[in-house]
């Protein structure tokens, strides 16, 4: 059967170099969470990885969980009914969309990243609760404004009502030239007030030597990843009220009491900062 050329709202491409030759973060973090949508590359980059932090697939299972404890919050007790997930990965199901609907099944989410491999895949894998409604937009969040004005982003979620924005352990990879806390900030912005911005950010504040390693190990592989300390990332939710217990470890941030393992994880075992804050 043939497939629309606007559905999931993304229109066909002209192909594009998927540079399976290097490693890349949404791949990477597919292997760390025992995925198969990833390449040699990107198998090797997690080996190398886990070799410098050897607790790298509990920290990716972690921040997976912190999305699934925030989507709830805020379909459940936040009575947010849409969301926009930028930098959404390979999809791995329960996705934040599942999450959502599942309390509220009218939810719309639009989905956005960069990678085409990872369009592909959404389209295979980001089906909707027929009540609610979800979208991909191939997207770079380094131009929060061209995502706002996004034909598919404005046709699914009204802006004059409350968005959830979700930048999950993705903007430690923009790279240096972007001023990721302007970014955030404007797409904040845009959004009415009791918005929530919820996201992870990888920190050095526990782990130095390896976090380094793993930077340069990225960075001569033709990628980039920068952690920051708890005061920067901080920053990211000025003039937001942040929802308790505010910033913290991702695996601190409200866990479900049934995680099996969380209660023997030091923040050192985790070093990425996690936080929900709403837009006042």
């Amino acid at each position: 059967m043939a497939v629309p050329e606007d559905w999931m709202g993304a229109r066909p491409q002209e192909p594009i170099d998927l540079h399976t030759d290097r490693p890349h973060a949404a791949r990477v973090y597919d292997v760390l969470l025992g995925g198969k949508t990833n390449y040699p590359a990107d198998r090797e980059a997690a080996e190398q990885t886990l070799v410098s932090l050897p607790n790298a697939a509990t920290i990716a299972r972690q921040n997976r969980g912190f999305m699934h404890r925030a989507a709830r919050y805020l379909a459940d007790q936040a009575g947010i009914r849409q969301f926009l997930d930028i930098g959404t990965g390979i999809p791995t199901s329960p996705n934040l969309h599942e999450i959502a609907q599942a309390t509220v099944p009218k939810a719309r989410i639009v989905y956005a990243d960069n990678d085409p491999i990872v369009l592909a895949h959404s389209r295979a894998l980001h089906t909707s609760h027929p009540e609610g409604r979800t979208a991909y937009i191939q997207a770079d969040l380094g131009r929060p404004q061209e995502i706002l004005r996004d034909a598919t982003l404005r046709d699914t979620l009204d802006l004059d009502e409350p968005v959830a924005l979700t930048l999950i352990a993705v903007l430690h990879w923009l790279p240096p030239e972007r001023d990721v806390h302007a970014v955030v900030r404007e797409l904040m912005d845009a959004f009415a007030p009791g918005s929530y911005l919820a996201l992870t950010y990888a920190t050095a504040d526990f782990e130095p030597q390896a976090l380094q390693e793993i930077s340069d190990n990225f960075e001569s592989k033709g990628s980039h990843v920068r952690a920051r300390p708890r005061a920067e990332v901080l920053r990211f939710f000025d003039g937001l009220e942040l929802v308790d217990p505010g910033l913290t470890v991702v695996h601190r941030w409200r866990p479900d009491p049934v995680e099996i393992g969380a209660d023997s994880l030091s923040d050192a075992d985790i070093p990425l900062y996690a936080g929900l804050g709403r837009k006042g």
